[in-house]
């Protein structure tokens, strides 16, 4: 089996665009739980773009799943995390002017600042994911420092899939299938997130070794022509067709 976590960013995104509370993040990701969705994702930016801290405050209290804190390791966002209390912080990169996460946590350059992190967190019983590229060095690192999750980034695969480079697409999907062994045999937990939509995620089923995938944009824009629910399930289908595929 697998779990699917969604990321919200984007409801509190339309909602902070107009004021208001309109639409509800927290009611969007109690949506998706009936849906099916097994966790929920929120991404504490260090500019508040979208999601708030009282987003977080409400998710933790709210939902019945889990609540994966995206975040950076800034001393503000750190104190929130380790405040609330999420099941799971996901340590990522995070850019000022970036639209979006752009690529995967260097573990390796960060090892020290990271591990420290990483044991307040665990002090907390929170478990740590590091978001981070397909590589075995980023995995030893994680490893080091105690890390529970590796999310492994796969923007540079859905970058190249809607070019249509087989030859491309081929490289990106071995090296997510590589790591994902790596991880697993290391007793990590293998996620896989960033830029997966209801098309390119058949070729990513092939890695068999995903436990859990992050999908946030591509279900959200769904979700506003068919409704959260509709777009959560329609997601889940999909990977159960496509990993039942690739397993028979």
């Amino acid at each position: 089996m697998f779990d699917l976590h969604l990321n919200i960013d984007h409801f509190a995104t339309l909602r902070n665009a107009r004021g208001g509370n309109e639409p509800n993040p927290v009611a969007a990701a109690l949506q998706a739980e009936i849906a099916g969705a097994t966790g929920i994702v929120a991404h504490l930016r260090a500019d508040r773009r979208h999601i708030q801290d009282r987003d977080i405050a409400l998710l933790k209290d709210a939902i019945s799943t889990k609540l994966n804190m995206e975040m950076s390791t800034d001393d503000d966002i750190m104190q929130v995390a380790l405040k609330v209390k999420p099941t799971i912080s996901t340590l990522v990169p995070e850019k000022p002017n970036e639209v979006t996460t752009e690529g995967g946590l260097d573990v390796i350059k960060h090892l020290k600042h990271i591990k420290t992190c990483t044991e307040k967190l665990h002090d907390k019983g929170i478990k740590v994911s590091l978001f981070i590229e397909p590589e075995q060095s980023q995995i030893d690192a994680a490893l080091e420092i105690g890390a529970d999750i590796v999310e492994f980034h796969t923007g540079n695969y859905a970058v190249d899939y809607l070019k249509g480079d087989k030859n491309l697409i081929t490289d990106h999907l071995n090296k997510i299938s590589i790591a994902a062994e790596y991880a697993i045999e290391n007793n990590l937990t293998a996620a896989a997130g960033h830029s997966l939509n209801y098309i390119n995620i058949r070729n990513i089923c092939q890695t068999i070794s995903i436990d859990e995938y992050n999908i946030g944009h591509a279900i959200v824009a769904r979700a506003a022509m068919v409704g959260i629910r509709a777009a959560v399930r329609e997601m889940i289908d999909t990977i159960i067709k496509y990993k039942t595929f690739y397993n028979i």
